[in-house]
This record gives C-alpha cells, structure tokens and sequence, in this order.
C-alpha cells in the first residue's frame, strides 16, 4: 500500500525544501511533525507536547503524614472485624487448634498486628525534609537568533519539559563554542540594573568541569552545588542554585542545568537527560547539519552584506 507513495512520480515533500534522495515513510513523518510544531509556535507560543505530572505521586508526597498512619487505621480495623466476627460467630473463645475458624482469626491477628508494626515504623523514620528555594536573579530567555525554527521549537520543548516535571529552573546550552540557550533564571549583573550575566563562553570552556565532561563525556551530577569548590566556574547561575547537572551534547556542546533543590533530580530526571532528547539534542533529534546550515546561512549573509 506505501509502495506507491514511494514512487518518485508521486512522492510530495510536506514541506518547501529540496530532498537530495527519495524519502522515507519515516522521514515524511518527522518533517511533518516538525513542521506542525514550528506553525504552532509561530502562532503564538509554544504549543508543543506538554508533559504529564504524576498526579499519584504527588499526592503522597503532599499528604505524608496520612499515608505513614495509613497501616495503623488498616491493621486497627483488621483486628477489630477479627474480633467481632469471632464474637458473632459464637464460637468459644478457647482457641483450638483443631478448628479452622481458630487458626484463620489467628492469621488474621498476625496481619492486622503487622500492619500496626509497619505503620509505626514509617511514623518513627522520617526523611530529611529538602526546602525548595526561589532562585536569585532574572528571568531571561537569551536565544542565538539565527536559529532555524525547528531548531528553536525543539529547544523550547526541552526547556518546558525539564521546567515542568523536574526541579530545572535555569538551562544554558552551549555548542560550538556559541551560546546557544540561557533561559530560566539567570544570576543579575554586579550592578544591579536588572541586566543578566551572560555566559562567557571563551571562559566556560576552559573550565576544569567543563575539560573533564568534554574528556570523558558522561554526564556529571552536583547534588548539592554548594559542596563543590568549583561554583565559582558558574557566575551566569543564580547564586543560590542548589544542584547542578552537566550533560555533554556529544564533543561539540554542553548542557547546563540547575535546580532549585539540594538531590532534586532523581534517577530518572538524570536518564532522561542523558539518554533522552537532551543528550541527542543537536546530534539526532535535531540534526547536526541543520545547526551548520543556519550558521552558513549567516556567514553568506554577512559577506553579501560586505560585498555590497
């Protein structure tokens, strides 16, 4: 059935760009994806995939109390229906061995006293109770303007998704040795003007942290940023960022992310960045010649510019 849509008589790019080889039903997916993405965020806004929140999970976190004691109404009311069925059956009190109904209550008992047992246990060890702070500084959203707009769409995605369901309120991207992204919070300028730190990338490079993820290319992870010597290497972060996480964008580029509470980023926060789309970002997702193609763009601008 898609053998004729392969045709190259009748095969139809979805969007106005010249195709060098026959496309793929796959490829025809992805330019239509991407170029559904870029009208909706030329409309107004980003209107891209919002991701979901665990609703559940969240609710256990925001009622811990209720959920620790909720062993002990349980366990409490196993052994009171124990009782009072045993009363109503009116069975003798005596418990024998040799009746069925004696060792089944005496099953039920060791159940409900161990839920009891559990729900003590959960109420006597609680975890260390982490704040979440209000990061220091200004808002920004500092982007390389000559972007192409499925570059930019895919860029906003990542940045709204990593806002949304982890504790990120401050990402910078650099490839290249360009910034690409600062958006979030951004550290406020010495003088106090409302004016941001922009990241100087000539200077973050030549970073120890930022040598030693370049070299090994594995992601590094601050759980507690104030720990580490090195937090001056970061000058365009808040001041009061608690974690920090750096993710190498394959040997060209960098990702900074910093969040808003000490350990904020779980296990699964750090896979998604490093096997997701954030590790890919610029390498598959994206696709690294589209970066190099809006770059050569604007270099033939600019001698154009000069010649004339």
């Amino acid at each position: 059935m898609f053998s004729s849509l392969l045709k190259p008589s009748l095969a139809r790019p979805l969007l106005p760009i010249p195709l060098l080889e026959r496309p793929s039903l796959g490829r025809l997916r992805l330019v239509k994806s991407a170029s559904s993405r870029v009208f909706a965020r030329l409309q107004g806004g980003y209107r891209g995939p919002v991701p979901k929140k665990d609703w559940i999970a969240e609710w256990v976190l925001s009622n811990g109390d209720a959920v620790r004691s909720l062993p002990i109404y349980v366990g409490g009311f196993s052994l009171v229906a124990v009782l009072l069925n045993r009363t109503a059956s009116l069975v003798a009190p005596v418990i024998d061995a040799s009746s069925s109904q004696s060792r089944t209550d005496i099953l039920a008992l060791a159940l409900a006293v161990t839920n009891i047992l559990t729900g003590l246990v959960w109420l006597s060890i609680r975890p260390k109770y982490v704040p979440q702070v209000i990061p220091q500084g200004v808002q920004c959203r500092k982007m390389l303007p000559d972007l192409l707009p499925s570059i930019e769409a895919e860029v906003l995605w990542l940045w709204k998704t990593l806002e949304d369901v982890t504790c990120c309120r401050s990402l910078v991207i650099v490839y290249k040795n360009t910034c690409v992204l600062q958006i979030g919070v951004a550290a406020e300028s010495s003088a106090k003007d409302g004016d941001i730190v922009i990241v100087d990338v000539e200077k973050f490079v030549q970073c120890s942290i930022y040598e030693s993820v370049k070299k090994s290319l594995k992601q590094i992870y601050l759980a507690n940023l104030s720990l580490y010597p090195g937090r001056s290497e970061f000058p365009f972060l808040p001041p009061n960022t608690q974690a920090l996480i750096l993710q190498p964008i394959g040997e060209k580029g960098m990702m900074v992310i910093g969040g808003d509470r000490i350990r904020g980023f779980t296990s699964a926060d750090q896979i998604f960045i490093r096997q997701g789309r954030g590790s890919k970002l610029f390498q598959v997702t994206l696709a690294d010649k589209l970066f190099q193609v809006s770059l050569a763009d604007k270099v033939r601008c600019s001698e154009d510019a000069s010649c004339n």
